[in-house]
């Protein structure tokens, strides 16, 4: 089959499997991954000096710490990436249908939900490298299965010129659901990446039915559905809409392009929930083919220099190891009111809130 057909049909499977991803083990799954095994298939092999990551954050941000690592460890990085708007659904999809047989070293997550299902069904490898005792225990698991570094800020992206009064500015993410606001604020489809990881945290922090509640006056107040949370904050930012739910990555980007758009750290108020986290996350695939090299990277990936040149990159990502000297150009945790939640717990809520999300917010 010429490369022009593996092509189409890796893409007609993401699409398909992208919008019945709530239930991740089911023949859509297979749909997905089928393409992204044969694109895999005969190109990459065991090797003592490389490492095979699945890679869930852009390349634009990733490839430059891989680069770094080939040349300070003299190890090959085999990244494979996926497209935006399912890429981390397509990744955890892959290493669950080659769990007989594992391609991939190391997952390198944008988020974390996904990361904690893999977890659920056993295929992440323990390993408790001493650096990772430095991050804060909300943010890396008790038993050594992943491990949270450089994280990013769920926040509003408004634009001042729909909005020229800071004082009218929305401070929540409930104002989504305010008719004032209907058909002109918009969000990224919550069926994966950090807008599915959110989605979780709030069905966890409120319970099942304020969660749906939510989402249905979302729905009904005619937010539009992006394809991904640049897309929410390029729409903004080009004044198609006068505010979105974005990942502070994406809000930063437009703000230091000029763009006539600030953030929002929303809920801040005293009753209010706070501002929600999301951390990249790391994991060694159990039973990959070069286990010592994975380790390798998992240690380089979680030090002190991958956190700062992070952070003082474009994506402008937010160290968690309070040891990082870096200039950091959003708010942390430290400054702002965050979002207590148990990952773990929100993972536990994702098939009943992917279900729900699914049948609420797919195309047909």
């Amino acid at each position: 089959m010429k490369n022009e057909e593996y092509r189409m049909k890796n893409e007609e499977s993401s699409a398909r499997f992208h919008h019945s991803s709530f239930i991740i083990h089911h023949s859509a799954l297979l749909c997905v991954v089928a393409g992204i095994c044969l694109s895999l298939a005969g190109c990459w092999s065991s090797s003592e000096s490389e490492v095979v990551v699945y890679t869930a954050l852009d390349s634009e941000f990733s490839q430059p710490i891989f680069d770094d690592f080939q040349q300070q460890a003299d190890v090959t990085v085999r990244a494979k990436f996926d497209v935006e708007s399912t890429k981390t659904v397509g990744l955890t999809a892959a290493i669950i249908e080659e769990r007989n047989r594992p391609r991939c070293d190391v997952f390198w997550n944008n988020e974390i939900i996904n990361t904690l299902l893999l977890k659920r069904k056993g295929l992440l490898e323990v390993y408790r490298p001493a650096i990772a005792e430095k991050y804060p225990a909300a943010f890396r698991s008790d038993d050594g299965t992943w491990h949270g570094f450089a994280a990013r800020a769920r926040v509003l992206i408004v634009n001042k010129e729909k909005m020229p009064d800071p004082q009218k500015w929305p401070t929540s993410i409930r104002d989504l659901a305010d008719p004032k606001w209907r058909g002109n604020c918009c969000i990224a489809k919550p069926l994966a990446g950090t807008t599915a990881s959110h989605a979780a945290c709030l069905f966890a922090a409120w319970g099942d039915e304020q969660a749906k509640e939510f989402f249905r006056k979302l729905k009904a107040n005619d937010v539009s559905i992006r394809s991904g949370n640049k897309d929410v904050a390029r729409k903004v930012s080009a004044g198609q809409f006068a505010f979105g739910l974005t990942d502070t990555d994406d809000a930063i980007i437009e703000i230091e392009q000029g763009r006539p758009v600030a953030i929002v750290y929303p809920d801040q108020g005293k009753d209010g929930l706070g501002t929600l986290f999301i951390p990249n996350t790391v994991a060694i695939i159990k039973g990959g083919p070069n286990p010592e090299q994975a380790r390798r990277l998992v240690d380089y990936v979680l030090s002190a220099a991958v956190e700062k040149k992070l952070a003082e990159g474009r994506s402008a990502q937010i160290p968690l190891n309070p040891e990082v000297e870096a200039k950091v150009r959003v708010k942390t945790p430290q400054t702002i009111k965050p979002m207590q939640i148990d990952f773990e717990a929100a993972a536990e809520k994702w098939d009943t809130a992917a279900e729900f999300l699914a049948a609420e917010f797919a195309a047909p």
